[in-house]
């Protein structure tokens, strides 16, 4: 049951994150997105036809940044005797992230090496957290930045539970874990889009903050790695 717990609030904290960090790029860095980054080929071509602003190309910077990331993200994973370090890294990323935003960038700025530097920085720790899923895959009920394929397979639960009879267990048991899934990264794109309204990119100190005293109160800074 404890293990069922962990791994619940684990998907919900990580989900929560990247929602979060997705729409505050968005909103508050340029229409750039941190933790779904293929995304970003499609606004970049989008604003060659509609924009053709020369920062335009600071949204494919992001691709080879993920790849590096997810490339040393998979080396230290594999060197860590804590499967949650690659967590504890991105908490400590988006906390610098947030705290170089209230130092470097002011009056809603969008653009910018200071703002590309944040990205970077958010790039880097959503590359973590999709190493982490990548490494530990029964760590969460399933991949936590990106939501396509979460919600089609809550599609097929949905229709088969409602069709099958006598009611198939394991079919409304794998709907809830993707709901879960779906839910954390709801829940965390509605308050990504809040506060970078209100406060930008500075707004990431929320999840960092969160991610690290989770860690905490559930002793994971001395897990050990399965």
């Amino acid at each position: 049951m404890e293990t069922e717990k962990l791994v619940r609030n684990t998907t919900l904290l990580l989900c929560f994150a990247a929602g979060f960090c997705d729409t505050l790029t968005f909103v508050a860095a340029g229409e750039l997105f941190s933790a779904h980054v293929t995304g970003n080929f499609i606004v970049f071509a989008y604003d060659l036809i509609k924009h053709n602003n020369p920062h335009d190309w600071q949204k494919l910077l992001t691709f080879p940044v993920f790849v590096l990331a997810v490339m040393l993200g998979g080396r230290i994973g594999k060197k860590s005797a804590n499967m949650y370090t690659l967590i504890i890294l991105e908490g400590l990323l988006l906390l610098i992230s947030g705290i170089l935003s209230a130092l470097l960038i002011s009056g809603g700025q969008n653009t910018g090496w200071q703002v590309q530097l944040i990205v970077i920085l958010l790039v880097t720790a959503m590359a973590f957290q999709n190493t982490f899923g990548k490494l530990y895959s029964k760590a969460t009920y399933g991949l936590t930045t990106v939501m396509t394929g979460n919600v089609t397979q809550a599609s097929l639960d949905l229709i088969k539970g409602i069709t099958t009879r006598p009611a198939d267990a394991e079919t409304w048991i794998s709907f809830k874990k993707q709901a879960t899934l779906i839910i954390g990264f709801l829940a965390g794109c509605f308050a990504g889009a809040l506060m970078a309204k209100h406060y930008g990119l500075v707004s990431v100190l929320l999840p960092g903050a969160m991610m690290l005293a989770w860690l905490g109160a559930n002793n994971l800074f001395k897990q050990q790695a399965a």
